[in-house]
């Protein structure tokens, strides 16, 4: 079995900032889909922002098993259309890993449903991120806590719905504390909220950072069959009823209509 993932990036800082290029000179999308390349039964290609269709056509989301999303000076110039799709994607059943600045992004506030916002500070300062749920499996192989030199503060309250899991939690230099990995399910796709990686950091070199990415895809792929348009909500005939019934009142709808209810 290969988990097929499309690591997604804004490519934007990568291109203009000085200090981005020489921390990221394979830039940010190339970096982390070259260390899930690494991993047994992961295949990773990339995508960008400046791609027709931003690299996510119906053909590459229908053959994507996990997608990674990496965004930040760029999300109003992503297509609503296509943030629509890669949510209708996650609710057919497509994983989805959302990596930092990523949770103001179209398709993470559209799969929330709420305003996704937090405290922030670029400050350079010292982040210690703790696992939580030693037993989950996006923590296999990760340390009770581990340390990174430099991040960007990202400190409560986060604002999206309750968790299913909550499975690190990061502690900042300045004293600030923020729930940094994060599930959820978004009709049949698996979704993970994974908070390090400012672009200006070399968080995606580490190898804690690395290891729960790749724990994240696995854990993020369904095997099942992907569903064809999760959006509808096709009629189901009287004939087609589990048991017998017998047809009452006035009818508003044809037979085998389709529709949103």
């Amino acid at each position: 079995m290969t988990i097929r993932v499309t690591v997604w990036g804004e490519n934007v800082h990568e291109h203009k900032s000085d200090v981005v290029k020489k921390v990221y000179p394979d830039l940010m999308h190339g970096t982390i889909a070259a260390a899930l390349n690494r991993e047994n039964g992961i295949e990773a290609t990339t995508a960008t922002l400046q791609e027709p269709e931003h690299g996510l056509t119906k053909e590459r989301l229908a053959q994507t098993d996990v997608l990674t999303w990496w965004g930040h000076a760029a999300h109003g110039d992503v297509d609503d259309a296509i943030a629509e799709r890669v949510c209708e994607a996650v609710w057919g059943g497509m994983g989805i890993i959302f990596l930092h600045s990523a949770h103001f992004s179209k398709p993470f506030k559209r799969l929330m449903g709420t305003p996704c916002n937090l405290y922030w500070r670029e400050a350079g300062e010292r982040e210690r991120i703790w696992t939580t749920s030693r037993n989950h499996p996006i923590a296999a192989g990760v340390p009770e806590s581990f340390e990174l030199v430099n991040e960007e503060m990202y400190g409560e309250p986060f604002g999206v719905p309750e968790p299913m899991e909550t499975v690190f939690i990061g502690w900042f230099q300045g004293g600030e504390v923020f729930r940094s990995g994060l599930t959820w399910r978004r009709g049949a796709g698996n979704v993970f909220y994974f908070q390090p990686g400012h672009e200006t950091y070399p968080t995606y070199h580490d190898a804690n950072i690395q290891r729960v990415i790749a724990n994240g895809v696995r854990w993020a792929y369904n095997p099942a069959k992907r569903i064809d348009d999760p959006t509808v909500a096709p009629n189901r005939p009287v004939d087609q009823a589990p048991e017998k019934i017998t047809e009452r009142g006035p009818k508003l709808h044809k037979a085998g209509e389709q529709g949103l209810r």
